[in-house]
């Protein structure tokens, strides 16, 4: 759906190829190439989501529900995923950060896009990563 850059994905993995980073999260909250502005709600449900997120792992990071993450093979081996859609990235945050790896955010650019446009989020998609937030990092 062209939201993120796919040319992006060589900046993505720099700091895996330079021996800096084991996992790579592209943020769109932090100062990338350009982003369109779309829905207030969106953005301040994944800020709240990517908060929790934070307090349970002890991780900093700006944008947990990002599409773009980057891992190296041996990492992604040890991991084991039940979730789908968007319980996705609370689960593989979560249990990575668990893992003794280092994790990396680099700023990426973002073209969201509107509801007539084909964008399918809901606030119960928000609400089904909220619950994996808190099973994979009090539960599991």
């Amino acid at each position: 759906d062209l939201e993120y850059d796919p040319g992006q994905y060589l900046k993505l993995i720099q700091p895996i190829l330079e021996g800096k980073a084991d996992v790579v999260y592209g943020s769109r909250f932090v100062s990338g190439d350009y982003r369109r502005v779309l829905y207030f709600w969106h953005m301040l449900g994944n800020k709240f989501l990517t908060l929790v997120s934070n307090m349970l792992t002890n991780l900093n990071l700006t944008d947990m529900e990002t599409c773009y993450k980057v891992f190296k093979k041996d990492v992604l081996d040890r991991v084991s995923i039940e979730e789908n859609r968007f319980g996705f990235e609370p689960e593989i945050t979560a249990k990575i950060s668990k893992m003794d790896v280092r994790i990396y955010e680099i700023g990426i650019s973002y073209s969201g896009r509107t509801y007539q446009e084909g964008k399918k989020i809901s606030w119960k998609d928000g609400l089904s990563a909220l619950r994996c937030v808190i099973k994979y990092n009090l539960f599991r």
